[in-house]
């Protein structure tokens, strides 16, 4: 073959093969698919070593662990299973003069070094939203990211109903005030439900991309004006809220950070629930891909 034809073959392949590989993006794959608060309303009350065996078996990535009790076991029993301690939840006060967070966060860090583990911070001590309460967080948060960053964690601030953070944009822009290269945000679905008063949700998740390294969805109604979490928090796949719509939202934004399945308060066996779950997952992430 002379030098111009095979000059040309190869420009050929090139122009072939580089669109095909350059037209697949990381969004493309589907996300990381974690559950939590398993643990708190299970009929079964399974132990930590179960929990690791169901999520395993119904083909979930691992778990999100609430507070810092049984670390150490909880990590043995994942690894057990070949699945991912995803984070830890955690409360914080920002009240002057109150402990602001558990001291045993210092104290388990050397166990979490290179896990990549999230703690998402549930912050409370003053009115919802009162941006009176930023420097104390602020201090607080760079406190916990510096103690965070040497075991490769990061911390997330969760908006939580009734909380002193309560909306996405609360943690938007304390996080921002923070600006630590470990720090970011939750985006919750239940919650956001029951604070906000529109359903625009795409200007909000655009505005926390930057930071938004984590969010939790689950079945739901679209509005309820009731109290409790019956119609707010279902199996994923029930209810009348568009959840291929949120997360073909997700997709076009380019979010490829992990998926929480909010599990809190429904009632029966967790094996139930959790296997309905990730039968609707799966059709969700057939749809997308």
């Amino acid at each position: 073959m002379s030098k111009n034809l095979l000059g040309l073959s190869l420009l050929l392949g090139a122009a072939l093969l580089g669109p095909a590989v350059a037209s697949e993006p990381s969004s493309s794959k589907t996300n990381a698919f974690f559950a939590f608060c398993i643990d708190t309303h299970d009929a079964k009350k399974r132990n930590l070593e179960q929990q690791a065996a169901l999520l395993k078996e119904l083909g979930y990535d691992g778990i999100g662990h609430l507070w810092l009790d049984n670390i150490p076991e909880r990590l043995k029993t994942l690894d057990a299973a070949g699945l991912k301690l995803f984070q830890i939840t955690m409360t914080v006060d920002i009240t002057p003069g109150k402990q602001a967070y558990d001291p045993r966060f210092k104290e388990v860090m050397p166990l979490l070094k290179g896990r990549g583990v999230q703690f998402v911070l549930l912050m409370s001590g003053l009115k919802p939203s009162d941006p009176a309460g930023d420097a104390r967080a602020v201090e607080i948060v760079r406190e916990m990211a510096e103690v965070a960053r040497g075991s490769g964690a990061q911390v997330l601030l969760y908006p939580h109903s009734n909380d002193w953070l309560e909306r996405i944009e609360d943690a938007v822009r304390v996080a921002d005030k923070v600006d630590r290269p470990n720090v970011g945000v939750m985006f919750n679905l239940c919650h956001w439900l029951r604070v906000s008063k529109t359903r625009d949700y795409q200007p909000l998740l655009a505005q926390a991309m930057p930071r938004l390294w984590a969010l939790s969805l689950n079945g739901a109604d679209e509005f309820d004006d009731q109290p409790g979490w019956g119609r707010y928090i279902q199996p994923l796949g029930r209810g009348s809220f568009d959840m291929l719509a949120f997360l073909k939202t997700l997709r076009q934004l380019g979010y490829t950070g992990p998926i929480g399945l909010q599990c809190y308060g429904i009632p029966g066996d967790a094996r139930d629930h959790l296997a309905e779950s990730m039968k609707a997952w799966r059709n969700y992430s057939a749809k997308l891909n």
